[in-house]
């Protein structure tokens, strides 16, 4: 995997499943503050897995590029900092 950008996604909607177009990729639960440990999860053969932190279920569908979700607000697409 060294090379490839991870994916990183965030359930703040709270959708009861997350449908992405990779089946490697890191959770965070929600945006910042209120987040959990960021994991970094792996279906391997599987088409889906769940987060063993928010119980968010991700299922992979291979018609989505990478940096696609459904829904599409749970794509982190930066980081946002406060001082």
């Amino acid at each position: 995997m060294a090379g490839n950008i991870v994916p990183h996604f965030a359930n703040d909607v709270g959708a009861e499943k997350v449908i992405i177009g990779v089946k490697e990729f890191m959770c965070q639960g929600a945006r910042a503050p209120y987040d959990h440990p960021h994991v970094f999860l792996d279906m391997g053969a599987d088409s889906q897995a769940l987060c063993p932190y928010c119980s968010t279920l991700y299922v992979y569908d291979s018609r989505l590029q990478p940096t696609e979700s459904d829904p599409a607000e749970c794509l982190v697409t930066k980081s946002v900092t406060t001082s």
